[in-house]
């Protein structure tokens, strides 16, 4: 038996046929490797670089803020923001 049975599988994806979730992998890998969001990580880890926080275990993280701004933010509200509704909930 695995040490984890649920390795791989995802809450979202749940109901959805094997293809469909092929074809979102697909997707998203084509979108984050597009110029935009390599910018987007880069300029969130060179400002988690300059706090101090870049892989010291800290669990922060640098987010964006409605005015575009970046804050320190725990890591488990910024990545668990998603826009419920497709409304921003960014600070």
């Amino acid at each position: 038996m695995a040490a984890n049975k649920k390795a791989g599988s995802h809450p979202a994806y749940k109901g959805w046929s094997p293809s469909s979730i092929a074809r979102k992998r697909a997707y998203d890998k084509k979108y984050h490797q597009t110029r935009e969001r390599k910018r987007y990580r880069a300029q969130l880890n060179k400002a988690n670089r300059e706090a101090g926080t870049y892989g010291n275990g800290d669990d922060m993280d640098m987010s964006h803020t409605k005015k575009g701004k970046i804050r320190l933010e725990l890591s488990r509200l910024n990545r668990a923001r998603n826009g419920r509704n497709g409304k921003s909930t960014k600070k």
